[in-house]
């Protein structure tokens, strides 16, 4: 994930929180605003402490990170994504992370429908 498809700046973040609409699982909180002028989509994660330690939430962002790597040609372009991860992340492996941020993006309808 190139550092041009995130976002790190608190005003980003509470940009995507105050204007974006957000959808959710048991597992995540995704908050999307539509940005017209980005021809490519930016990610925001938080993992909270209350997850676990520093190991176990880097290794979640790692995971989330690599999902919407495999997503990316999926993912609606133009959006921001600031994804909240919950505390049943902390037992899910790689596979099961990837489902469920797969399932959210679908309910949040930023998801392109697989052409078979």
């Amino acid at each position: 994930m190139k550092k041009a498809f995130r976002i790190k700046k608190n005003i980003d973040f509470q940009e995507v929180f105050k204007k974006g609409k957000s959808v959710a699982n048991r597992q995540f909180v995704i908050y999307i605003l539509k940005k017209e002028e980005q021809e490519h989509f930016r990610i925001g994660l938080s993992v909270s402490k209350k997850i676990g330690n520093a190991v176990k939430r880097n290794q979640i962002k790692r995971y989330i990170r690599q999902a919407f790597h495999e997503f990316k040609d999926q993912v609606d372009n133009g959006k921001d994504y600031v994804i909240i991860a919950r505390k049943p992340t902390a037992e899910m492996d790689f596979h099961e992370i990837k489902k469920s941020l797969e399932h959210v993006l679908k309910v949040g309808k930023s998801f392109k429908k697989m052409i078979s």
